[in-house]
């Protein structure tokens, strides 16, 4: 059996990788797959993300193909894309959609970074409950005779300790992503043929 502060850095390492995959799904001015992993589609009587019920890929910098797994969903998935507002419209045909992504001027850039920042501050609330739950579970410890208030005293130090890392791995997972917008205002305001759209995203 794990103990505690084993359980709270498991647990805050799963809080981490919801930010990577929430930040993937902050749209850039490159295409690509983990942008549509926010939507869900309703078929089959449930609801599922569209990674479970097509292929995604980006055969070009600025281009999406959706080839969903049946072909009776597509309407369903072009639709559920259409709601998700995320700033381009798909292109439906009878076995695929495609998507064409606009280029990014300097309000859509501050509305992305403030996604940016929205979805790190609720990776660090999430990792913060967890020192704050596993911190009750070392008290109640203590109370059972189970720790000593020098355990007590070093667990906390040590939940603190892992707090304070992946709080911080938070913002510069944030920070990254963020310095893609800047350049592509750059890109934009220059209209460079070759900069904009085509850096690498991370």
């Amino acid at each position: 059996m794990m103990n505690i502060l084993e359980q709270a850095k498991s647990k805050m390492l799963v809080a981490i990788e919801h930010l990577k995959n929430d930040l993937k799904s902050i749209r850039t001015n490159r295409a690509n797959a983990g942008m549509l992993d926010s939507i869900f589609v309703e078929i089959y009587g449930s609801s599922m993300r569209i990674k479970e019920v097509a292929n995604v890929t980006a055969p070009e910098a600025r281009t999406l193909l959706i080839t969903p797994f049946d072909p009776s969903t597509t309407n369903a998935i072009g639709k559920s894309i259409e709601k998700a507002n995320l700033g381009f419209m798909p292109i439906v045909d009878a076995n695929s959609i495609r998507i064409k992504i606009p280029p990014m001027d300097e309000n859509m850039r501050k509305e992305m970074v403030k996604q940016c920042h929205k979805k790190k501050e609720e990776a660090k609330i999430s990792i913060r409950n967890i020192r704050r739950e596993f911190n009750e579970a070392a008290k109640k410890q203590k109370t059972a005779g189970e720790l000593t208030e020098d355990g007590l005293k070093k667990n906390e130090k040590n939940v603190q300790e892992l707090t304070d890392k992946f709080c911080k791995e938070a913002d510069e997972l944030a920070e990254k992503k963020k310095r893609n917008y800047h350049h592509l205002v750059i890109a934009y305001k220059s209209q460079n043929p070759v900069t904009l759209g085509l850096f690498k995203e991370t």
